[in-house]
């Protein structure tokens, strides 16, 4: 036993599933899908995908979108893969059209916008954009970060 090794491979799925579930969910998918297809059936397991944030965090708590590199890899090869598992999406607001876009969220039903501009909400919810339905019948719950210069940031909870 002088040289033995575990590997993350070696453990049960079970476990995998429980260390999976205490880490960042977005980090996880980004490193881990299409590793192996053991990884794969794990990442697909609804409680790992159903609420994505897409956007990141700053230190002193300001919100930026994804880089474009890894923005792309979601909405051509994560979110395809996962897309019917999304019950929640939040993201930076400036990106939303790209996510929404990437594929159909047929459980989708909660949304958060981070950074909204007036000009990203008049484009957004306007009649003649192709998300409009999305978010008049399948979105039940929409909270809405303002971007606001003159006054700090303030979150907005709007129910539907």
């Amino acid at each position: 036993m002088e040289h033995s090794y575990i590997q993350i491979t070696d453990l049960p799925d079970e476990l995998l599933i429980m260390i999976f579930k205490k880490l960042d969910n977005i980090q996880l998918l980004y490193s881990l899908m299409d590793v192996n297809i053991r990884f794969n059936k794990i990442l697909h397991v609804s409680n790992l995908t159903n609420r994505l944030t897409l956007l990141k965090w700053s230190i002193d708590n300001l919100i930026s979108p994804l880089s474009d590199t890894v923005l792309d890899r979601f909405c051509k090869k994560i979110i395809p893969k996962i897309h019917h598992n999304v019950e929640w999406l939040g993201t930076e607001s400036s990106s939303v059209e790209r996510i929404l876009l990437a594929a159909k969220y047929p459980n989708l039903n909660g949304l958060a916008l981070f950074n909204m501009t007036e000009d990203i909400a008049q484009h957004l919810f306007n009649e003649e954009n192709r998300l409009i339905d999305i978010f008049k019948n399948q979105i039940t719950k929409l909270i809405i970060n303002i971007s606001d210069p003159k006054n700090k940031y303030w979150i907005e909870e709007v129910r539907i």
